[in-house]
């Protein structure tokens, strides 16, 4: 932890790229989901050029409600994803997530709202709540590798189980966040 005192959560401030980048680098590994990212912004974002060079803005929820699942899936995503993303696009166009609603609620609260979208689970909620709202106590508890850094900080020959997690964050209380940033740093 030492060397990287100061680390701090990089924070995306819209809460709909955040939603979409988390289903979009879920169980795959980050140079995949990097590739997905960037072949999403390109076909659906925004081009604009600096110095002659395009540059692409990240699509809103408006230009991809109607988009196909199947043209998702030219650009490599699962099904699953594909439909995710088009999920999660329709709620905020359709006013059932809204970022400045989330933002006046608790933890729980915002946790509980986006649950309830298809596509958003525990652990997409708390990594964008994270990202977003910058939530020191929001982190996303079954992250695989979130356990195996708690598996190399414990010396185990195992996956931890979820209650050993759990005992290495209790000391972190109310700075989860920080904690797992910590955690995967050491990867």
């Amino acid at each position: 932890m030492k060397r990287h005192f100061g680390y701090r959560i990089v924070g995306q401030p819209d809460l709909y790229e955040s939603l979409v980048w988390a289903v979009l680098g879920q169980q795959i590994n980050l140079q995949f989901a990097y590739t997905l990212k960037g072949r999403f912004v390109q076909a659906y974002g925004t081009e604009v050029k600096f110095k002659e060079r395009p540059y692409y803005l990240f699509p809103n929820a408006a230009s991809i409600v109607n988009v196909k699942p199947d043209e998702l899936l030219g650009l490599q995503f699962s099904n699953q994803k594909a439909r995710y993303v088009i999920e999660i696009s329709k709620a905020f166009v359709d006013g059932v997530i809204s970022q400045d609603k989330l933002a006046r609620l608790s933890l729980e609260e915002a946790k509980e709202q986006l649950i309830q979208i298809k596509g958003i689970g525990n652990w997409t909620a708390n990594y964008a709540l994270m990202k977003t709202f910058r939530y020191a106590d929001a982190f996303p508890l079954e992250d695989a590798g979130l356990k195996n850094a708690v598996k190399q900080c414990l010396g185990l020959d195992r996956a931890p189980t979820w209650k050993e997690i759990e005992k290495v964050f209790e000391k972190y209380k109310g700075w989860e966040a920080y904690a797992t940033l910590y955690l995967w740093r050491m990867l």
